[in-house]
């Protein structure tokens, strides 16, 4: 894989993956070969903005947890009002980590 492959899906891509992330991303999409980069540019990843504004508005419901994948918690979510709110609030502050870890660990799926 070419350095600039890299680095433009890197660039393309660093608003849905962690920061604290992207110099391991770099080496294994350095070493990995075409077919698989093919894959890992056909990933989908889920926006964290868009992640954000469902749970303010609508977090309380546990929809942001369904996004992410997360059942069991937004069932949890959806029977409680969000354990009275608490909870809600909780992952106005966590949630964009949780969506930018999501997408991470696809990735690597795919890697």
């Amino acid at each position: 894989m070419t350095q600039d492959k890299v680095d433009m899906f890197v660039m393309t891509n660093q608003k849905y993956l962690p920061a604290e992330k992207i110099v391991f991303l770099k080496e294994k999409l350095l070493s990995a070969d075409e077919s698989k980069f093919q894959m890992a540019s056909a990933v989908e990843f889920k926006d964290p903005t868009t992640i954000l504004l469902v749970s303010i508005f609508l977090g309380g419901l546990g929809i942001d947890r369904f996004m992410l994948g997360d059942t069991g918690m937004g069932i949890l979510k959806l029977l409680t009002a969000g354990v009275c709110g608490i909870l809600a609030i909780v992952d106005w502050f966590t949630v964009q980590k949780k969506a930018k870890e999501k997408n991470y660990n696809n990735l690597m799926l795919v890697l």
